[in-house]
């Protein structure tokens, strides 16, 4: 067995930075199948496999940009609650990222009218 650790002409600097380094990877990974819920893959070969964790990567990436802009302070998790709850909401995503709790400027000054179904 070949550990890290046993290459002797490193210094414990440059180990104690890979090892930080891949705390951060597998940080990574936690948030991924905490946030988006994956507990196991769809599919079984490899291409299958594969798209699944592209998807899941391209998505917490996608998901930590918008929380990087947002002026509200959010919580990742938090926040892809929210997009779960308002995935099909036709919103300006930027004013609601800002300010979620507060009601769209295009609905202030109109007066909604809920049609009757039955």
């Amino acid at each position: 067995i070949e550990i890290i650790t046993n290459q002797m002409s490193w210094t414990a600097n440059t180990i104690s930075e890979l090892y930080k380094s891949r705390w951060q990877i597998e940080i990574f990974f936690r948030e991924i199948k905490q946030n988006l819920h994956i507990k196991s893959f769809i599919g079984t070969t490899e291409n299958a496999v594969m798209i699944q964790i592209w998807t899941a990567l391209i998505t917490i990436l996608i998901l930590k940009a918008l929380k990087a802009m947002a002026k509200y302070g959010w919580q990742l998790s938090n926040l892809i609650a929210f997009i779960r709850l308002n995935i099909f909401v036709k919103i300006n995503l930027q004013n609601w990222l800002d300010r979620p709790f507060e009601e769209p400027d295009e609905l202030k000054d109109k007066q909604v009218v809920q049609g009757v179904l039955f």
